[in-house]
């Protein structure tokens, strides 16, 4: 059984002004929540145990979905006080079962083929950066590959490239030796710096890829996801 965990627990500050009173995973998309679809789109590809890291009006997202999601059986990870992703991701891989767990964002859905994810994982079992191709890099981490291993994020890059596209496949002790903090980003205070060092593998996806996180993408979402819809 594939593990998940999915980061959900932002604020949403960008989003709030067409969605001012929900959390951003929460936002309807084509009629549904957001994260309804993000669950529907796992269970289809196999998942049965996913993790909901959870902050920001966290006991509406619990009171929405319960114990399980179809087929999927769901765990909570909820912050008392903001942890950041860092934080969010260590206290949430702590409730995962299996030896490695696919991680995502709850504001971004990308179609993946977690078959051959997985195969690249049992193949070296090395942490895996999901990459994608887009036209502009900035509101992204741009990513540099040298022989199918991650060894540069930048932010902030204008211009076309491969972008962190907020997906991981991660061992599940990834993070005993991260930061000591309570509170930290997994992208800028661990993963850029981890990528120097150790070895992080690259999947490039061109599967279809759209975030959320602002309000006219989150409007290019309500037609571009309607396939989702069930």
């Amino acid at each position: 059984m594939k593990d998940a965990i999915i980061l959900a627990g932002g604020l949403g500050t960008r989003l709030r002004s067409i969605v001012p009173d929900l959390p951003k995973p929460m936002a309807p998309v084509a009629g549904r929540p957001f994260l309804e679809l993000l669950l529907g789109s796992l269970e289809a590809k196999g998942f049965g145990h996913v993790v909901l890291s959870l902050g920001y009006k966290a006991g509406l997202i619990v009171d929405h979905f319960g114990e399980c999601f179809g087929g999927i059986a769901l765990k909570y990870a909820v912050e008392s006080t903001p942890l950041g992703t860092g934080g969010a991701l260590r206290q949430s891989l702590s409730l995962c079962v299996a030896d490695h767990v696919f991680v995502f964002n709850g504001d971004t859905y990308l179609d993946l083929d977690f078959a051959l994810l997985e195969a690249q994982w049992q193949r070296h079992r090395r942490p895996i950066i999901v990459g994608r191709q887009v036209d502009d890099t900035q509101r992204y981490g741009r990513l540099s590959v040298d022989g199918g291993r991650v060894t540069r994020i930048e932010s902030g890059v204008r211009g076309p490239g491969l972008i962190n596209a907020g997906c991981y496949v991660l061992p599940a002790d990834i993070l005993a030796s991260g930061p000591a903090l309570e509170r930290f980003s997994f992208e800028t205070e661990f993963l850029a710096g981890a990528v120097t060092h150790a070895h992080f593998e690259i999947f490039v996806s061109g599967g279809h890829f759209i975030d959320i996180g602002i309000p006219e993408d989150y409007l290019r979402a309500q037609t571009e996801l309607q396939h989702l819809v069930r």
